[in-house]
């Protein structure tokens, strides 16, 4: 019995020194925050240029949209002169029509 009480001690000191120890991982966890802020650079970068890119297609979007706008609204407006010659075209005809 006092084998196996002095084990489990000694497993116990053990145990508590190795919880204790300073661990080997702030070298490693030094570089990993390095790698994450190089990822994030990364990341950063290719954010601003898909956001670029969208801009400029939604730019492009806006001005093809604007110009057809403005191609409908030339149409309409020659449609309506169009209209008017023809109403003053009829109205003429009637008054130079003989009685």
């Amino acid at each position: 019995m006092n084998k196996l009480l002095a084990t489990l001690v000694a497993g116990f000191f053990a145990a508590g020194a190795f919880a204790q120890a300073p661990a080997a991982a702030p070298a490693a966890a030094a570089a990993a925050p390095a790698a994450a802020v190089a990822t994030a650079k990364t990341e950063a970068k290719d954010a601003k240029a898909a956001l670029k890119a969208d801009a400029k297609a939604d730019a492009k979007a806006e001005k093809k949209s604007a110009t057809k706008t403005e191609k409908k609204a030339a149409q309409a407006a020659a449609k309506a002169d169009a209209s008017v010659v023809k109403a003053e075209a009829k109205v003429d005809a009637k008054v130079a029509q003989p009685k």
